[in-house]
């Protein structure tokens, strides 16, 4: 409780002062001319807490852990590269771009090296295009290579800002280079994540997606040691993002394409996911799960990949929640088996909000 006195009373001494320093200034500046700031000097009365100047006289013990703290969590930990290769190399499928990823770490360390060395490197151009259909780990990779490039020493902090087109772009001229310098800011030190950036130049020339580039191509040059950009959506679309403007062009290029999952794949994704959340397939459902993968993938052309195989895996858990009401007594196995009928309502049910759509 004293604590809180002593920092209230701090905060209205520091209000107090501020205005009779103004006011000082002010009377002085009427009687006698401009007067420096810095020659008044207001200290509080005896027996007040200190209060901080612009220097940061007076700060507490407290205070100072607190800020020390602070920077602390904005530059967290490198995580060990062993243990990101790790968890790349479990994401189901997705080879070529592992094995690009695993190229681009490699180049990376190798340039590293070189420096330390004093050998002559290339400038690498870290910002890449992610191409690929809705659903194929595009926003995955992209979080696990903020944290990657934490790692190799690329960015200072390793996070992920993840927008779109209307997170950058405003309704009014002149807004939007400030909405895109916001987002712009807050992705510093990590990597800043544009989905279907192609969004931003296929409006025409008066539109205010091009305002957003071009103050996106200015801070990618001026934050080049401490930000990366990744821009992703459907592969003819990126193509035509990417040479629709010079500076894009020379910024981006690097590409990494994620091609659709396979039915196998996209029946492993599910199982994976009934294990994490504790459900098993009974023997019928097995086989019913990769019938209604090949029937959605290729009929339905919403069920997008790994983000279908959720909403069919959150349908299923729901029907089977749905059949297990009616029942007065359950037993374990019950609560965690998923049968055909289960996985056969929930197609029906995702078909039926693909036609409502």
């Amino acid at each position: 409780m004293a604590d809180r006195t002593n920092e209230i009373i701090r905060l209205q001494n520091q209000i107090i002062l501020d205005m009779t320093r103004r006011n000082l200034l002010k009377v002085g500046d009427d009687l006698w001319g401009p007067i420096s700031e810095d020659t008044v000097e207001l200290t509080p009365p005896p027996g007040y807490p200190p209060v901080p100047d612009a220097l940061g006289e007076g700060e507490t013990e407290q205070e100072k852990q607190t800020d020390a703290q602070e920077k602390q969590e904005e530059a967290p930990q490198k995580e060990d590269m062993d243990t990101l290769l790790a968890e790349l190399n479990s994401y189901i499928g997705l080879d070529v771009v592992k094995a690009e990823v695993e190229s681009l770490i490699n180049l990376v360390k190798v340039n590293k090296l070189r420096r330390e060395h004093e050998l002559p490197t290339e400038e690498l151009s870290l910002h890449m295009v992610f191409s690929g259909n809705p659903g194929t780990g595009k926003t995955m990779i992209a979080r696990l290579m903020s944290r990657i490039y934490h790692s190799l020493g690329i960015l200072s902090k390793g996070h992920l800002v993840e927008v779109d087109r209307s997170g950058l772009v405003a309704g009014y001229v002149g807004q939007t280079a400030i909405k895109t310098k916001e987002v712009i800011d807050k992705a510093l030190g990590g990597v800043l994540f544009i989905d279907e950036a192609y969004a931003l130049s296929t409006r025409g020339p008066q539109d205010y997606g091009q305002e957003a580039i071009e103050t996106l191509l200015k801070n990618m040059e001026d934050h080049r040691d401490d930000l990366v950009v990744i821009v992703a959506g459907y592969v003819n679309l990126m193509n035509d993002f990417v040479h629709s403007n010079p500076g894009l062009q020379s910024r981006f290029n690097r590409f990494l394409y994620f091609p659709d999952y396979s039915v196998e794949e996209m029946a492993a994704i599910f199982e994976m996911r009934c294990k994490k959340a504790g459900y098993q397939l009974d023997e019928k459902a097995d086989e019913v799960l990769r019938r209604i993968i090949r029937e959605e993938s290729e009929d339905n052309i919403g069920f997008g990949n790994a983000r279908g195989v959720r909403n069919l895996f959150e349908q299923a858990i729901s029907r089977q929640a749905n059949r297990l009401a009616k029942k007065d007594v359950l037993t374990r196995d019950e609560l965690m088996t998923l049968t055909a009928e289960d996985l056969e309502d929930a197609q029906e049910e995702l078909d039926e909000e693909t036609a409502a759509e």
